[in-house]
């Protein structure tokens, strides 16, 4: 009987993880927005440097076929909670949030990419790799976390830090539209290398 379970258990297990791989929409979260800046200096916000890759990724994304949702589409706030009421209205889909990182250390540079649950593992994986192919710049890998957005999402999700808006270099670059768009692609690339499952 016990061997029966784990058996069962195995299956479903596996059969989770297959289905993580046939989705054809992505949930894209732009982090940050109206009263919620997020990182910043001088000008340069997080808010309006998530929202514009995410719109372009959005445009790559639908040239390769799939559906996407933005959690917002222009200026404003949208609560945490608010974002994961719409992702989790989704079952054949997988959830991206892009950010701009901040530090009061400005030498801190680098792009990184963080998942929370097993199943995002992989896409967080591909995604990072497929980034980092794109923009060849310092690579801060990819890492565990807690985020509200990545705990609370019941599909494979991930959040991807472009860079950090506090260091004069980094800044410099996710100032320029070639910049946050090989973000974009990088991102459209990792979300195909995963759904391939290559």
């Amino acid at each position: 009987m016990k061997t029966t379970f784990i058996a069962l258990l195995s299956s479903l297990a596996l059969a989770a993880f297959a289905s993580a791989y046939n989705f054809r929409t992505v949930i894209i979260d732009p982090g940050h927005g109206g009263h919620d800046k997020g990182g910043q200096w001088g000008r340069v916000y997080e808010k309006h440097l998530a929202l514009d890759t995410s719109v372009r990724l959005e445009s790559h994304l639908k040239k390769m076929g799939y559906n996407t949702v933005l959690t917002r589409r222009s200026d404003y706030f949208v609560s945490l909670p608010g974002r994961m009421v719409l992702a989790n209205k989704y079952r054949n889909a997988i959830f991206v949030s892009i950010h701009y990182n901040y530090t009061w250390k400005q030498q801190v540079s680098g792009i990184e990419t963080f998942y929370h649950s097993p199943q995002s593992h992989k896409l967080a994986q591909d995604v990072h790799r497929s980034v980092m192919g794109r923009t060849k710049v310092v690579d801060r890998g990819v890492k565990y976390a807690r985020y509200f957005v990545i705990r609370n999402c019941k599909i494979p999700s991930v959040l991807v830090e472009g860079g950090f808006v506090s260091n004069s270099n980094e800044r410099s670059r996710m100032k320029t539209a070639w910049f946050r768009d090989a973000i974009a692609r990088g991102i459209a690339d990792g979300v195909q290398r995963f759904r391939r499952g290559s």
